[in-house]
């Protein structure tokens, strides 16, 4: 496998590939929507914010880039019946989904187990590991029509490294991977790619609240870590799977 941290895509790498990438509208996601519809990609922006998510949208359709499509939902509360609306709307407008980033997350609190407010854990973990099952398990019939299908999680460096006060967000994220390697394995007969991509320190509203103190001038912009999320979302990374990429 090449080094995905140095990947050069070709300018129409993503033409005609529908994109859907959850936590769009600010960050990572919005970074990495940008690039993929810049590469070509229809790009469905997933967020909670609609004001945040069109101006977004009005990004991409100023670059004269793809149309993207909005999709506000809010993964915390959403139910069966949001799901089964998603789903519809996607069949409808795309037929398929080649891609499925799961980019939106939860940090939680910082503090000892001990201490730690229940509720707080259990939305935590809600976000950061059942919604990824939720969604890819209703995504995946879609999933099935690509002929070149890709899913990719989110890691972190606090799951190679674990400590303490990360509490739901360390043992969510070791339950997102622990996800992408369960579904590369079993979907590696209908020949879907599943991988998680470790963003590193990156300068995102997330990082904020983790390290109020931290000089952010020292920190990655979304924008200059996407090469690697454009390798896993193309087809230059067919039979790469059950893989965790690092983009520093």
């Amino acid at each position: 496998m090449l080094d995905p941290r140095t990947y050069t895509p070709s300018p129409d790498l993503l033409r005609d590939r529908v994109i859907l990438i959850t936590g769009a509208s600010d960050g990572i996601g919005r970074a990495v929507a940008l690039a993929a519809a810049a590469h070509g990609a229809s790009v469905i922006l997933h967020g909670r914010n609609v004001k945040r998510l069109e101006a977004v949208y009005d990004q991409i359709v100023a670059a004269n880039q793809p149309r993207p499509s909005i999709l506000p939902l809010d993964l915390e509360k959403a139910g069966s019946a949001e799901y089964d609306a998603l789903i519809t709307a996607l069949e409808k407008e795309f037929g398929r989904l080649d891609v499925l980033l799961h980019n939106a997350g939860m940090l939680g609190e910082r503090a000892p187990v001990e201490h730690y407010d229940v509720a707080k854990w259990m939305r935590t973990m809600h976000v950061n590991a059942n919604v990824p099952f939720v969604l890819t398990q209703r995504c995946l019939p879609l999933l099935r029509r690509s002929p070149d299908a890709s899913i990719v999680f989110t890691s972190s460096g606090v799951v190679p490294n674990p400590r303490a006060f990360w509490g739901a967000y360390l043992v969510s994220k070791w339950a997102s991977d622990g996800l992408m390697h369960l579904l590369a394995d079993e979907l590696e007969q209908p020949g879907i790619r599943v991988n998680s991509i470790n963003p590193g320190k990156v300068r995102t509203n997330m990082r904020l609240q983790a390290y109020p103190a931290e000089d952010r001038s020292l920190l990655a912009d979304p924008a200059a870590i996407v090469a690697p999320y454009l390798y896993l979302f193309g087809p230059d990374s067919k039979g790469v799977s059950g893989q965790t990429v690092s983009c520093q």
